[in-house]
């Protein structure tokens, strides 16, 4: 999306026909810097939220991209928890109750070894229990994985760590485009996490492309998945797309929704 203000941002969507948005703190600079927002800055966005009618239903946290709860580096290791406990701290303040957590142990230079998923899954127990004192649940996205590492690609991969870990703040939050690509049994992998799915993301995916695609131009079996969530329970859902240039970008909201919300009406 073209860089508007916050109100301008929630005004397209609430016309869009969308009832909140998912608060972004991925790997940029830009991104990350709206960890440390001031609580001025926390309290106008919330009251802004809130008189709008647009509140933050959740908060996507990929800013583990770059730095990962299991890597060797200590720095990095150490940077990734302070991502942690900030990401919990801002969305308490803005009134978000779910984080969507990037199932990696490690990224861009380091290879899954046993000893970064055993150091991720100690940090990731330790933000569990920062996370519960809040009231916040952590639930970790499923992945997409292009270079062999497929830690946390599955629902049922996931629920291995929450087996681990045995919280109730800690919970899956599957992004099913990535799922089309990790698994060619979706529904049955779904049904793994029974009872542990706090919400889902709606994603265009096809082999080897995770994203930048718009809804319908992809290979996503929306219809079966959606069902098969709605028959476990699952009430809340993100539509995840792109802005990707151009001056149609309100029109793309609207079609983005139109496409999603019949799915999840049942």
């Amino acid at each position: 999306m073209p860089d508007i203000s916050w109100d301008k941002k929630l005004l397209a969507a609430r016309e869009a026909g969308f009832d909140g948005i998912e608060l972004s703190i991925d790997e940029t600079d830009a991104r990350l810097a709206r960890l440390d927002w001031d609580k001025d800055t926390r309290i106008e966005l919330l009251k802004l939220s809130r008189s709008m009618d647009m509140p933050f239903h959740s908060m996507c946290l990929s800013g583990h991209r770059r730095y990962p709860l299991g890597s060797s580096d200590k720095s990095i290791e150490s940077r990734g928890v302070s991502v942690m406990n900030k990401a919990i701290e801002l969305a308490d303040s803005l009134g978000i109750h779910t984080i969507q957590l990037a199932g990696y142990d490690v990224f861009y230079n380091e290879k899954s070894t046993p000893s970064t998923r055993e150091r991720f899954i100690g940090n990731l127990e330790e933000a569990v229990r920062t996370a519960a004192s809040f009231g916040i649940v952590l639930a970790m996205e499923t992945m997409e994985t292009t270079d062999g590492d497929d830690f946390i690609n599955t629902v049922g991969k996931a629920m291995s760590v929450v087996n681990a870990v045995r919280s109730p703040y800690l919970q899956i939050y599957p992004d099913i485009g990535n799922l089309s690509n990790a698994t060619d049994n979706i529904l049955k992998d779904l049904s793994c996490g029974e009872g542990h799915i706090a919400a889902a993301h709606l994603k265009e995916t096809v082999p080897g492309v995770f994203r930048n695609m718009m809804f319908g131009e992809g290979r996503v079996d929306f219809k079966n998945i959606t069902a098969k969530l709605i028959a476990l329970g699952v009430t809340r859902y993100t539509a995840e797309f792109w802005y990707n240039g151009g001056d149609n970008w309100q029109a793309d909201l609207k079609a983005a929704h139109d496409f999603c919300r019949p799915l999840i009406l049942k």
